[in-house]
């Protein structure tokens, strides 16, 4: 065990000096701005820093005065000991990447109040001074020997930045005439009129002409040169999205405050819906911390129990939409209890024939393996510890579940117990559904309505070439 000791005032010597050593990294800053509440550009914001006086992202100042504090309170001199006065006078700017050695030093010792002074100095890699300056503490007249307390680990987290992402690859596409059904409160509402002001769709909102006006009025948004269509009730705004569809008015649907049985029932009907040869299939995609990239589940929403016909569309809509959203071969999951096919857990054996099917080209795009339990599919060393050698173990972007119930649960308890942010689409119907839950914020609703246009583009180019 480790531990911190102090040197006490009559242990103290002028000339005694300690010092620590800490490389400048992202993390720095972006802690120390969480902690401060400074959020100065110069720190925070590459491009306004490159065109700042330094022209690079530098630490907030106190950065190097909170290590000089460090040095005072765990090594001289050290527990208990009391802070009185501190002047620092910042000489060179602290860039990413620099090395800042900290050094105190005694200078002076008064026994009357037990005052200690000592001089302060924080070097570079390269020996140049960046600050310097003089600290009066009172020094700890008990000795104090300590464990040394283990911090915590601390994971920052950018709240949907890989969401921010997929809407910034919207930019230049064109928007995507939407049927919103039955946007008749503030949420559903206000995400699909933020997803017109950002050119990713452009809105006919399909309900109570009155009750959408209202809403409109209560948020604040004017609905000028937005076509409403006016209809009695959600059956009714869901039929008629389905018309509109199938007449070519619309490229996409998006859900607003209905029920997703009722949305979804006119879309399957077999005579007058949107149904395809391909099983209709829900996709989540979720924004996970500790997680490098967008994840992929499917289908935790639609189809119950799918048997491996249902399963096999299930997996290539999820690598389409994983295409669409810019990965070229998509990984994907399959996955199961176990890594082993064992004949008593069907899923593992349903894996298994799914991988045959992709190897045999029933599947086409991505890269499949299975059965895979959820820690292997997401994590390397999980996987190295079981010897699984996979290029989709540990790096997957889609996980394919062995039923909603199990997809369910693994998507809430990311979202509810991980801190991820969902987006959802339904897919394999003639045209994309934006499908989010009705306790879904804006950003959820905008990142699913940039999803679906990323998939009506590329399915368009495809069907041109």
């Amino acid at each position: 065990m480790q531990f911190i000791e102090n040197k006490t005032f009559d242990e103290l010597r002028i000339g005694d000096s300690a010092e620590l050593t800490r490389k400048l990294t992202t993390q720095d800053i972006e802690l120390f701005a969480v902690m401060s509440g400074d959020v100065n550009p110069a720190h925070v914001d590459e491009a306004f820093a490159k065109s700042d006086i330094f022209h690079k992202v530098i630490a907030h100042g106190m950065w190097g005065g909170a290590l000089v504090s460090a040095v005072l309170g765990t090594e001289l001199p050290g527990p208990g000991t009391v802070y009185l006065n501190q002047n620092l006078s910042f000489l060179r700017p602290v860039g990413l990447g620099d090395t800042v050695t900290v050094r105190v030093t005694v200078k002076d010792k008064a026994s009357e109040h037990h005052h200690v002074t000592l001089d302060c100095l924080c070097l570079n890699q390269s020996g140049e001074t960046v600050i310097e300056g003089e600290a009066v503490v009172i020094a700890p007249t008990q000795k104090v020997r300590r464990p040394h307390v283990v911090l915590p680990e601390v994971h920052l987290h950018e709240r949907a930045a890989r969401f921010q992402d997929l809407i910034h690859a919207t930019a230049s596409l064109p928007a995507v005439p939407t049927a919103v059904v039955h946007p008749c409160d503030p949420l559903s509402l206000q995400g699909a009129l933020e997803a017109a002001s950002q050119g990713i769709i452009i809105p006919i909102l399909i309900g109570p002409r009155s009750k959408i006006e209202a809403i409109a009025q209560e948020i604040g948004r004017p609905l000028t040169d937005i076509r409403i269509v006016d209809v009695p009730h959600s059956h009714a705004a869901a039929e008629k999205a389905v018309a509109l569809a199938r007449a070519g008015e619309v490229g996409m649907l998006m859900k607003g405050k209905i029920h997703t049985d009722e949305l979804l029932a006119p879309v399957v009907d077999r005579k007058t819906g949107l149904r395809t040869e391909r099983r209709i299939t829900h996709v989540f995609t979720l924004d996970v911390p500790n997680y490098p990239k967008p994840l992929m589940i499917s289908d935790a929403a639609i189809n119950i129990f799918p048997d491996l016909a249902a399963k096999r569309d299930i997996v290539q809509n999820a690598i389409e939409l994983g295409q669409a959203l810019g990965v070229a071969c998509p990984k994907v999951a399959v996955l199961s209890a176990v890594e082993t096919v064992t004949p008593s857990i069907p899923s593992t054996v349903d894996a298994a024939a799914l991988c045959k099917m992709a190897a045999r080209g029933q599947i086409t795009g991505g890269v499949l393996d299975g059965p895979l339990a959820f820690d292997n599919a997401i994590s390397r060393s999980a996987a190295q510890s079981k010897g699984i050698v996979s290029d989709v173990a540990g790096d997957a972007d889609i996980l394919i579940v062995p039923d909603l119930e199990a997809g369910n649960m693994i998507a809430k308890q990311l979202i509810y117990l991980a801190g991820a942010d969902a987006a959802g689409l339904v897919l394999g119907a003639r045209i994309p559904i934006v499908l989010t839950s009705r306790s879904d914020g804006v950003m959820s609703r905008l990142a699913s309505a940039a999803m679906a246009q990323l998939f009506v583009h590329r399915r368009a180019a495809e069907l041109s070439l």
